[in-house]
């Protein structure tokens, strides 16, 4: 655990009922004149758009809508989306939608600037500035990318996804309405939602952990854990559909004090290679990596048990308590049919070695595991999901 530690967040969070109506507010308080709105077709097919849409529009500010962003996109897609915003200007950014398009926003937001694209920030994250406010809006419980400073995007030529990560991406504003999750396809809650747990587990069993990320980790992963499957099954279970959306940002919180692990860098070669979608990548690996990191993690694992079971269960060894949390995380993963191979991707034994070696890439993420994975413990890792 980390002795010295630091937690930056958004200037203001507002959540509740109607809490897109705050929009209005901040864009009249920050004196915008010109709105740029990232979202994507998907979302705006929805509907869901046109709340926030709406309250910018009640502002009286002019502006104007970017989504040509498909989901989980590379980075030049990404730069191709910002050279239109730049190209068209505005003096502040609202984002609608989910991890790539918020991730989008927040790229955008540092790169009004000619010094440097995409591509620059790749190799060098730590020169973006921010330039224009942004206010983030998330449409599935899950990402936790409202609160992060991190932003994901898809390298082609090195058949991997890697995270741009710099303090100046933390958004100004972030907008927590549960509208914008009530009608959220099941499949898309499930992925999304496993990615906030792993989000939570991880950064509760990382090398960085400490009292700041213990405290967001520990409770979203109690949320999460009592209320996922609600969630996804029932259209209409608005509390626990609450209580995931809290837990997805205290996930992102969480990564921002401290950081994931092996579950995400081994799962960044899957999303870059397969296209898997990213909570869908990290599912299928999250059992196979705690199962491996158990035997140091195992403490950590009985304080999940003591925190989150409420099943009567009334466990007493470090042990039962540390087996009943993995076992739950395959259960959770089961039941919301999510799969737990790769078989159904097509992804040959002969891709082995490539994924191993592309996965002992993400080191800025195996460093917080707290056991070693080594190229060998990799491999085994991705076997036991062939």
């Amino acid at each position: 655990m980390l002795d010295r530690y630091n937690l930056k967040m958004p200037h203001a969070v507002y959540g509740g009922v109607n809490a897109m109506d705050n929009i209005t507010e901040i864009v009249r308080a920050l004196g915008s004149k010109k709105v740029a709105m990232f979202t994507d077709p998907g979302i705006e097919k929805t509907g869901l758009f046109a709340l926030p849409e709406a309250a910018v529009k009640a502002s009286g500010a002019e502006y104007y809508v970017l989504d040509d962003l498909r989901p989980e996109p590379d980075y030049m897609s990404v730069q191709r989306l910002i050279d239109d915003f730049k190209q068209r200007g505005a003096d502040l950014i609202v984002a609608c939608g989910g991890g790539s398009v918020m991730d989008a926003a927040k790229l955008a937001s540092v790169l009004v600037t000619d010094e440097y694209g995409v591509k620059e920030l790749l190799d060098n994250p730590g020169m973006a500035r921010k330039c224009v406010p942004i206010v983030l809006i998330p449409t599935t419980a899950g990402t936790g990318a409202e609160v992060t400073p991190n932003a994901i995007v898809a390298v082609p030529e090195k058949e991997l996804k890697v995270g741009i990560v710099n303090e100046n991406m933390i958004a100004d504003y972030v907008i927590l309405d549960a509208r914008m999750i009530k009608n959220l396809p099941r499949p898309i809650a499930a992925a999304t939602g496993v990615d906030a747990l792993a989000h939570c587990i991880e950064c509760y069993t990382s090398n960085k952990a400490n009292p700041l990320s213990d405290t967001f980790a520990l409770r979203g992963l109690d949320l999460i854990l009592n209320n996922i499957e609600k969630a996804c099954d029932d259209p209409d279970a608005m509390d626990a559909k609450n209580a995931m959306q809290i837990a997805a940002f205290y996930g992102g919180l969480a990564i921002t004090a401290s950081g994931t692990t092996g579950v995400h860098a081994l799962s960044y070669p899957l999303g870059g290679k397969y296209h898997i979608a990213h909570g869908v990548s990290n599912a299928i690996l999250l059992v196979p990596v705690m199962k491996y990191n158990e035997p140091v993690c195992r403490a950590r694992f009985a304080d999940c048990y003591d925190q989150c079971a409420h099943d009567g269960s009334n466990l007493t060894t470090v042990e039962e308590k540390s087996a009943w949390i993995i076992r739950r995380l395959d259960e959770i993963v089961k039941h919301l049919d999510i799969p737990t191979s790769l078989k159904p991707y097509g992804v040959p034994e002969a891709d082995l070695d490539g994924l191993v070696e592309a996965g002992m890439q993400v080191k800025r993420l195996l460093v917080n595991n707290m056991r070693e994975i080594t190229p060998e413990a990799a491999r085994e890792i991705y076997k036991s999901v062939l």
